[in-house]
């Protein structure tokens, strides 16, 4: 039996203990540069294990039985970790649609993880991942829906490398899309790849959507993105994850920052 077949509300101290979990897992940080300004626009917390093992190690633990303890032991202790951490701007937290089955149920947790810790829910955003298959688009859209209804922001990450596209924009349409590093790797010297990306930026700008480059470790990749009109990255050339911790932008980012006219 799912839990989705014994539906229930957990409590933030739940989430927090890891209840209902055989595992215990951590948070590391990964920032988002803002071109415009030079500075970090926010955060994405990403899984870890409690010594640092990797993102695999943890999601392989995660199965139908205790998806949806796991998804919301995620939002909390991304949040939790945040406040301590003193994190500025937004704070980005991965979902997983399969473990939510009524949204303004599942998002109670959140809602008073981010009330009991003084996290402004305003400051959250919730990433859904195209290479997740999805095959029910309207309990995607109503979760997108009750999202943004409660004031979060929402995304779609690695954009380009999935199963539905820009299928997916046709249904909703988020704060943001991220596009996958499958894009954006050695995009400064790919007229196919600069071809995709001109098309997707072309959407998103009629959509009035914010883009994230994700993957960003060349600086040639930036400038030939900046160029585009791309604000938002994130990648090694930035800064790499901080396990438990909040990195700054590298010497070599600020460089490049500055390098394209900031």
């Amino acid at each position: 039996m799912t839990d989705n077949a014994h539906f229930k509300t957990i409590s933030c101290q739940e989430c927090l203990s890891g209840a209902g979990l055989d595992f215990e897992f951590t948070m590391a940080f990964q920032p988002f540069v803002d071109a415009d300004s030079g500075g970090i626009f926010g955060y994405e917390a990403l899984v870890r294990g409690p010594q640092g093992e990797s993102a695999p190690s943890i999601l392989k633990q995660v199965t139908d039985a205790n998806r949806y303890r796991f998804d919301q032991a995620c939002r909390v202790k991304a949040i939790q970790l945040a406040a301590e951490l003193e994190l500025p701007g937004v704070l980005s937290i991965n979902f997983l649609p399969g473990a939510i089955y009524r949204p303004e149920t599942c998002i109670r947790a959140t809602l008073e993880a981010a009330q009991e810790l003084h996290f402004a829910r305003e400051r959250l955003m919730f990433e859904v991942t195209e290479g997740e298959k999805i095959t029910n688009h309207a309990h995607l859209r109503g979760i997108f829906t009750e999202y943004k209804k409660q004031g979060f922001l929402t995304a779609i990450d690695d954009f380009g490398a999935g199963y539905a596209g820009l299928a997916l924009l046709a249904e909703f349409q988020p704060d943001f899309i991220k596009l996958d590093m499958a894009l954006t790797r050695n995009i400064d010297k790919d007229v196919v790849r600069q071809a995709i990306v001109s098309g997707i930026l072309a959407t998103c700008g009629a959509l009035k959507l914010g883009v994230i480059a994700e993957g960003i470790e060349a600086k040639e990749e930036f400038l030939f993105l900046r160029d585009k009109g791309i604000r938002y990255y994130q990648g090694y050339l930035f800064a790499r994850p901080g396990f438990r911790s909040l990195p700054d932008i590298t010497p070599e980012g600020r460089a490049v920052l500055e390098s394209a006219g900031r």
